[in-house]
């Protein structure tokens, strides 16, 4: 199976369409530290669309049982201290995914790496729907490699995950830049699909170009909601699962701590029902800026504090 290195050229930033970007040039084998790394605004060409901000989000109750019969009118969505006008409302779980699993590879966890890969692909045969979902594999080590491309051919997903092998350090923070930026931003319109990343892995990056906030900042860019299942399991929480709750909260996911390997399944499931348990909806923000800023949205179900809303904090509006 052909095997790329992280290195890629086209994105999407925002609210922007996806539009003449550069092609990236052909990947490279050699490690992502040796690459000089691109500011994102250098990386792409874009032709800006200013149309709407898209809210993909669940609502739990206290107890974290899904709440699914609530509609437009029960909710508020605030932006810099203004109500908002919601311009469209699903409540169905059937928007095509865009999925995204990145898979930890480091020496870290060698002892374990079985039960990832069969939960993996457990996952991938319960979530991934024929001609409608599509998902890549995406392993990081000392660097960041793309295994199975965006697709939607389940077999060839799963055969990605077998041929993975433990060894070298951490990259996750290259890995989840790259998936958002250069893989999963690419089906438009936005609002059409649910784009996700789902991490396994310990969160201890020690090997990456960009930071974790640049890995944030292109995950909210593209619209992509990440899912982490911790790797650790000293019931002692270490600064990785603080790195997976905070990206995991940015984006309105949530993060998972099985400490046990044969736990990971579960995991794993949990994700998936939360998959098939979102609302959607769009708005037009009032008053509109074109700031290229990270602006903040409180979205809450009105009177209901009992209620639990998972929700990215916020989205980069673009520059004009």
């Amino acid at each position: 199976m052909n095997r790329r290195a992280f290195l890629g050229a086209t994105g999407a930033f925002g609210l922007a369409a996806l539009t003449n970007a550069q092609q990236p040039t052909p990947p490279s084998k050699l490690p992502v530290q040796q690459q000089p790394p691109q500011r994102p605004d250098e990386a792409t060409i874009i032709t800006v669309d200013v149309t709407r901000v898209n809210l993909l989000y669940t609502v739990t109750d206290r107890k974290g049982r899904f709440v699914t019969d609530l509609t437009k009118d029960d909710f508020d969505v605030i932006e810099s201290k203004k109500p908002q006008v919601i311009q469209e409302f699903t409540a169905e779980s059937d928007l095509p995914l865009r999925l995204g699993i990145l898979i930890d590879t480091s020496n870290s966890i060698r002892d374990r790496f079985k039960f990832e890969q069969e939960a993996a692909i457990s996952f991938i045969n319960n979530v991934i729907r024929t001609n409608q979902d599509k998902g890549l594999v995406v392993s990081f080590d000392t660097r960041a490699e793309l295994v199975t491309d965006l697709q939607g051919d389940t077999e060839k997903l799963i055969a990605g995950v077998r041929s993975l092998r433990p060894g070298g350090g951490t990259a996750l923070y290259d890995a989840i830049f790259f998936a958002c930026r250069d893989k999963l931003s690419q089906d438009q319109p936005r609002h059409k699909f649910r784009r996700a990343i789902i991490i396994v892995s310990d969160g201890d990056d020690n090997q990456s170009n960009y930071t974790r906030d640049q890995a944030l900042e292109m995950a909210q860019k593209a619209d992509v909601v990440l899912y982490a299942i911790s790797t650790n399991r000293s019931k002692i929480e270490q600064d990785g699962d603080k790195v997976l709750k905070y990206y995991t909260a940015e984006t309105g996911g949530r993060a998972f701590f099985p400490f046990q390997v044969e736990d990971m399944e579960q995991s794993f499931e949990n994700i998936a029902n939360e998959l098939r348990h979102q609302y959607n909806l769009s708005y037009k923000p009032e008053p509109l800026k074109t700031d290229g800023l990270f602006h903040t949205v409180d979205l809450r179900v009105k009177g209901r504090k009992d209620l639990v809303v998972h929700v990215r904090k916020g989205y980069y509006a673009p520059k004009m």
